[in-house]
């Protein structure tokens, strides 16, 4: 995945397209941070996973997410514009996301692969969700279905 984004930097830089580029430029300013830390933690420098690569853009996109709500509810609708260019761009890196079905089905096989009875086994099917699609899906709503499905 750090390929794919040095690559599009690249091709950015060649484009000269101020929006992508500087969108890329915070993605990579993101993972040196995480490096950083890592390297402080005495893990080595490349020791961040495409999974790990995966939180930092999910994180990102949140945010932005975030952002346009709040410019638009100030009407800053060109702010609100410029976040959302940036979050294509970042989900351009992003694994494609579940569809509703697929979501449906995820959250079955999990709890019945977590053998989950009631809602108090809410967090371990959550924890066998989140590790296996990470990024793929909208945990805040996923959560209604899981506490739906469990009670």
């Amino acid at each position: 995945m750090r390929d794919r984004i040095k690559s599009a930097l690249e091709e950015a830089m060649g484009a000269q397209d101020p929006t992508r580029l500087g969108t890329l430029r915070l993605i990579c300013a993101a993972i040196r941070d995480r490096d950083c830390a890592a390297r402080t933690a005495d893990d080595g420098p490349d020791c961040m996973s495409d999974a790990d690569l995966v939180q930092i853009l999910c994180q990102m996109a949140r945010q932005r997410e975030e952002s346009i709500r709040d410019y638009e509810e100030a009407g800053r609708l060109e702010l609100a514009e410029r976040e959302r260019d940036e979050v294509k761009v970042i989900r351009e890196f992003l694994p494609r996301p579940l569809s509703e079905e697929e979501t449906r089905r995820a959250i079955t096989a999990a709890i019945a692969d977590t053998r989950a009875s009631s809602i108090r086994d809410m967090g371990v099917v959550m924890g066998a969700l989140k590790s296996r699609y990470s990024g793929r899906m909208d945990f805040g709503r996923v959560g209604a279905e899981v506490r739906s499905a469990l009670g």
